[in-house]
């Protein structure tokens, strides 16, 4: 619970850090809790590789990849400006995948994800060969009256994504007949494709509830 707590405040402290107009002795109030995190995190990190069997598999493990991004970030800053390593600032957000280790219902979650990974896997497979196949499709529809956002197939990938995904932030739209009914099709298939995921891991965390209940 402890561990989870201080997760919980690093994230806040984060998130706070990146208002701009932030006071001097505030700023410093922080560092000096997520030092204190920090800290915890790599006393546990290092209790956890020295009492682990096979060390090299916990260190390249997930939960250990997890546990090495957490306080990373912080090393790293020492004696640089982190301004010019936004990148590795931004690993702090790793320090929530923590959270995984010690929630009973993330890892009900994470059994549900391996036992249908090979649905999954086949479901993302079929959605890339369908945004290519409509970034193709729109493009031939599109092209000649909207060459300035259909000016090639990669292009047209953005209108895809957006369309099958059924966001459609209306930067980029059909404006020929053609392309409308084309348009009409892929959004509806775009509203299979969010069904089809959430019935699989769904149909998979029934699954995993019931062998827990049947222990």
């Amino acid at each position: 619970m402890f561990i989870q707590l201080l997760i919980f405040i690093s994230i806040i402290i984060f998130s706070i850090e990146t208002i701009p107009d932030l006071e001097p002795h505030t700023r410093v109030l922080l560092r000096r809790v997520d030092l204190f995190i920090v800290i915890v995190f790599t006393i546990e990190y290092i209790l956890r590789i020295s009492l682990s069997k096979r060390k090299l598999k916990f260190i390249f493990s997930f939960f250990g990849i997890v546990d090495l991004l957490a306080i990373l970030p912080f090393y790293l800053s020492i004696g640089v400006d982190l301004r010019s390593l936004r990148a590795f600032r931004f690993l702090s957000v790793f320090r929530i995948l923590k959270l995984m280790r010690y929630n009973r219902a993330i890892h009900h979650f994470t059994r549900a994800i391996r036992s249908a990974k090979e649905e999954i896997l086949l479901f993302i497979f079929v959605t890339l060969i369908l945004m290519f196949f409509s970034a193709v499709g729109i493009y031939y529809f599109e092209h000649e009256a909207q060459p300035e956002y259909f000016s090639s197939v990669f292009d047209s990938l953005w209108w895809a994504v957006i369309t099958l995904t059924t966001v459609g932030y209306g930067d980029v739209y059909p404006i020929t007949i053609g392309g409308r009914v084309f348009t009409f099709f892929i959004l509806m298939i775009g509203l299979g494709i969010i069904a089809i995921p959430t019935a699989i891991i769904s149909s998979a965390l029934t699954k995993s509830m019931d062998r827990k209940g049947e222990k």
